[in-house]
């Protein structure tokens, strides 16, 4: 744990820019960097985690009762199984993070259930997800399944294959399935180019990409008709959808996200 308390998580970092107090020194210290030397950069996470519950709701709408949220993150005060079960009480979900102290965390505060289950895994290791023990209990894949990668593929390195990743869930999933990507983009502004340059440097690995990368991440997955767009702009709720909108902050315009159904 002392390895993973000496360089900050884009777990506890991400937790931290929200509210949240899970977090250690090297967190709080990038957050802050983020917070108040390039103040509005927040809404990165922001709108990413609004854009999540989003994605998840809609997939309970369709009719998915089973979900895995890929790098799940620390717990929020509001989760995708406390949003999926105002559709459907009944939802299993589970959470993956390769982070020990996002999993402990997880598991004393998610896990309120036995339909509920955190696992520590690496989502660049698909085959050892599908294998545990709790995905073999909770996910049936004869049934249509809803997968969220809330930005993590962004920490995914090119030769890592992210779209190798995507498509391991893709050949297994049957038709109905759903995938949510959110994901980090690329911008030439300076504060664009600050941000990514903070992140990377900061987390060691994985890229910000442009759009045609990151819909080539969803492979052979067929993007809906809203296709991939800011996660602020990304199917906003009815109240939000009405009236004027704002223009887009440079921050808000770096992450966006996309739905995908197996056909």
């Amino acid at each position: 744990m002392r390895a993973r308390q000496s360089r900050p998580s884009v777990a506890r970092v991400y937790s931290y820019v929200l509210g949240g107090r899970d977090n250690y020194g090297v967190d709080k210290d990038l957050g802050d960097y983020f917070i108040e030397d390039l103040p509005g950069s927040e809404l990165l996470a922001v709108t990413n985690r609004h854009a999540v519950l989003r994605a998840a709701r809609i997939m309970a709408e369709a009719g998915i009762h089973q979900f895995i949220d890929m790098g799940c993150g620390l717990p929020a005060s509001e989760n995708v199984h406390e949003v999926v079960r105002q559709v459907v009480p009944d939802a299993h979900v589970v959470y993956v993070d390769d982070d020990p102290f996002v999993v402990a965390h997880g598991r004393a505060l998610l896990a309120v259930d036995e339909r509920i289950a955190v696992v520590q895994a690496d989502i660049r290791d698909p085959g050892s997800i599908e294998k545990h023990d709790d995905v073999q209990r909770l996910i049936n894949f004869d049934e249509p399944v809803g997968i969220l990668f809330a930005v993590t593929l962004s920490f995914v390195n090119d030769e890592e294959d992210p779209t190798g990743v995507v498509q391991y869930w893709t050949d297994r999933m049957p038709s109905g399935s759903h995938v949510y990507i959110s994901h980090f983009r690329t911008g030439t502004t300076r504060e664009a180019v600050a941000t990514s340059n903070k992140i990377l440097e900061a987390f060691g690995r994985g890229r910000f990409r442009d759009d045609a990368e990151i819909i080539a991440c969803f492979g052979t997955l067929t993007l809906d008709e809203d296709g991939l767009r800011p996660c602020a702009r990304w199917r906003p709720a009815p109240s939000e959808a009405e009236g004027p909108k704002p223009e887009l902050t440079v921050w808000e315009e770096l992450v966006v996200g996309g739905l995908a159904r197996k056909p």
